[in-house]
This record gives structure tokens, C-alpha cells and sequence, in this order.
């Protein structure tokens, strides 16, 4: 009689699985209870959620684009109807979606407040609630926003999210989404300047930084400055919409920081300064030429910092003066190096797809849209949605139809 003998190798692996495997239907049916004694509740104005807001958004990983101050300073500007979604479990927060009501052609899309100038959005979730990532379920998760949405939007539109952030899974992720056409770039800070430059190809750099640096001593030399008191970054403020319209009327393009509201929020960010929480809503800094040119401002750029997380807002410079030095690009060399030692992890270049952002930036992190229909119009709204973001991501990966696709704009206006 044959002795059939046990596979210790297998057996034990087998009891693992099924214990996982256990342990995942748990954590789901868990999720689904949780889901069901979910309370969310709309309001129409910030101030009575702003502790609950700011504890949230002390979690290292909560976007700046979501806390209380930048989304304070943008409401104060627009005055757009809001509809800040806030979620409560077992008399605790479970998340904020400050989202605003954005109306165009009798459409009424709920979107996240200032998307038009964010670079990253994650909404406010307490760590709990952060954690369960996609264990969420979507259907009654999607279910709940839809219904504290009706009758006051027709479509929910969450952009530019990242499915994962810095090692956590988004709980939106589970939501029916479109990938974004745009990517955002980022540099992880390594302890010394020298090993953050080692990620790139650092001989090329500092060769190029070399030759820089020789001439811009030769047209008379340079400081790098980030201006110390709020009127002087009020003013380079200024100077970087002079700059930025004159660079898009060059290309025959809508200048999309000339509106006074626009103009107003940045100004407003500036004022939003707390170096006890690492957080500046903007600060300027500002490449400022000698010599011949004295005084006179050959690059400048807007940061913004959130805990150890730094955002480049955005950038210009004055084509007429040294173009031969690339300005903006030794600006960046200036500001990335200085901030070493001072606590930061991540320097993000933000959306959109640049030369100068690839060479600087080892990270690639792709965003996606949450599209989800509360009214019929909303289903319209968010095909049409879909389609035209599948439509410019298919453009933009093939150059010459992209270049093709910016000359037709340029001559649109």
C-alpha cells in the first residue's frame, strides 16, 4: 500500500492564501458596512468646516491644492457657489471634497475648488479612511456623492488625480474615471544636492550649469533673490504677468492669467505664509541681472510648499535679456539647490509635458479625471468629457499632430 505523502512545501502556502484571501472579503464586507453608515453632508461656505479641514490636511500626503488657505484665497476671488462635500463615520471625519459649482451653458459641473490652477488634486481623507484605498465600494461609494449632489450639479468632476500618491492608493480610485492628457513630473530629494543630481545625468548638468554661470558673468552677473518682505513679492507678482502675457501673445495664445480674479487669488497667496507647518500658499524668486543690465529680472518662478512637498506654480522669463543662458532653467538650478538641507522630499514641476521638465525630472506620474453623472444632462456632459480628454491625450504622445494641433490654436486666439 503507497503512503501518500504531504507537500510541506505547498501545504502551508495553501493555508496562507486562504487566510489572505479570508482576510480580503472581510475587509471588504467591512468597507461596505462602513459605506453604509457613511453621512455626507453639503455646505455652502468654508468657515464652519475649517478645523475639521485643517486637521485633515496636516497628513503630509493631503495635496496643497486642497488646504483650507490656497482654496480660501481662491473662493475669496471667484465667489463661485459651493457645494464642499464633507463625510462622517462613527461621529468622526472621514473626508472633505472641497468642491466648488462651475456653470457653463446651463451645464452645472461640481469640480474641485481652483482646478483651473492646480497641479495635483487628492481631496482631504483622514489616514483611515486614506488607507483602505480600493477595498472602498465603488458602486455605493459613487452612489452616496450622486446623491448628495442632486439638484445641485449635473456632473462630478474631480481632475488630475493620481491612482496612487507617494506610496498611498487614492480611495477615489474606484470611481469611473478618464486618464488625464496631462502628466506632472517630479524630483525626489535625495540628502545632498550632488547624489538629487546623480538621478539625472549629472556630467551634462553641471556642464551646462558651467556654461551658464560663465555667461552671465560675462553680461555683467547675476543673484539669485527671493524678495523678503510681501510687498516685494507683490511686486514680482507683477512682473510675471508682464512677462507671461508677453510670452503668450508671441505664440498667439489666450493668456490665462489675465483675468482680475485670477490675478487676485495668486496675489492672495502670497499672504499665505506658515513657516511653523512648512506651508507658503507662493512665494517668488527671481533671477536678477548686474552689469549692463541692472536690476533688471532675466527668469522668474512661483513656489509653493506644503509640508515636505514643493510645487513650481509656474514661470517666465524675459526673452530680450541673455536668452543664451536658458535664464529659466538656471533659476531652477538656483532654487532646487538651495533647498536642500531645508526639510523638502519631493520638488514637483507640476502638469504639463516640457523639455526642461523631462531632463530635471526622473519621476513621471499620470492623472486621471473622476467623471461621474449625477443628472441625465451630466451623462452628455461626461461622455463629451471623455472623449475630448481621450482625444488630446492621442495628440499630445504624437508631435507632429501636436504641433499641427498648437498652430491651429494659435491662429483661433
Amino acid at each position: 500500500m503507497q503512503t501518500q505523502q504531504l507537500d510541506v512545501h505547498e501545504q502551508p502556502s495553501d493555508d496562507v492564501a486562504l487566510a489572505d484571501a479570508a482576510i480580503s472579503r472581510l475587509r471588504q464586507l467591512s468597507m461596505k458596512l462602513a459605506m453604509a453608515q457613511l453621512d455626507i453632508v453639503v455646505f455652502d461656505a468654508m468657515q464652519p468646516l475649517e478645523d475639521d479641514w485643517r486637521a485633515l490636511e496636516r497628513d503630509n500626503l493631503q495635496s496643497l491644492h486642497q488646504s483650507y488657505d490656497w482654496c480660501a484665497a481662491w473662493v475669496s476671488a471667484f465667489q463661485r457657489p459651493l457645494a464642499i462635500l464633507k463625510a462622517t463615520h462613527a461621529g468622526q471625519t472621514a473626508f472633505i471634497l472641497p468642491v466648488e459649482i462651475v456653470k457653463s451653458r446651463g451645464l452645472r459641473t461640481a469640480k474641485f475648488i481652483a482646478a483651473d490652477h492646480s497641479n495635483i488634486n487628492t481631496g482631504l481623507f483622514a489616514e483611515s479612511f486614506a488607507e483602505a484605498g480600493r477595498t472602498i465600494a465603488p458602486h455605493e461609494f459613487a452612489g452616496q456623492l450622486r446623491h448628495a449632489l442632486k439638484g445641485r450639479a449635473d456632473l462630478l468632476l474631480l481632475q488630475n488625480i493620481p491612482l496612487e500618491w507617494r506610496g498611498r492608493e487614492s480611495p477615489l480610485a474606484g470611481l469611473p474615471m478618464v486618464q488625464n492628457q496631462n502628466h506632472a513630473y517630479q524630483l525626489p530629494f535625495l540628502p545632498a544636492f550632488e547624489d538629487t543630481l546623480k538621478q539625472l545625468n549629472a556630467k551634462n548638468r553641471r556642464k551646462k550649469f558651467r556654461v551658464q554661470s560663465k555667461r552671465l558673468e560675462a553680461a555683467g552677473g547675476f543673484e539669485y533673490v527671493i524678495p523678503e518682505t510681501s510687498a516685494e513679492q507683490h511686486g514680482m507678482l507683477d512682473i510675471f504677468f508682464r512677462l507671461k502675457s508677453a510670452r503668450f501673445a508671441s505664440l498667439g495664445l489666450p493668456d490665462v492669467f489675465a483675468d482680475r480674479e485670477t490675478q487676485t487669488f495668486l496675489h492672495g497667496l502670497i499672504d499665505k505664509q506658515d513657516d511653523t507647518r512648512q506651508y507658503s500658499g507662493l512665494q517668488m524668486h527671481m533671477l536678477r541681472l548686474k552689469g549692463e543690465h541692472e536690476g533688471k529680472i532675466a527668469a522668474i518662478s512661483g513656489i509653493s510648499r506644503k509640508g515636505d512637498h514643493i510645487i513650481c506654480q509656474f514661470g517666465a522669463i524675459d526673452e530680450e535679456l541673455v536668452p543664451d543662458t536658458s535664464p529659466g532653467e538656471f533659476l531652477y538650478w538656483q532654487t532646487i539647490s538651495g533647498l536642500h538641507g531645508k526639510g523638502v522630499a519631493l520638488f514637483d514641476f507640476g502638469l504639463g509635458d516640457q523639455t526642461y521638465k523631462r531632463s530635471w525630472a526622473p519621476v513621471e506620474t499620470a492623472h486621471y479625471d473622476v467623471v461621474l453623472p449625477v443628472s441625465p444632462f451630466g451623462v452628455v456632459a461626461g461622455a463629451a468629457h471623455r472623449l475630448v480628454t481621450r482625444g488630446k491625450a492621442h495628440i499630445k504622445v504624437r508631435p507632429k499632430l501636436y504641433k499641427f494641433a498648437q498652430g491651429i490654436r494659435a491662429r483661433i486666439g
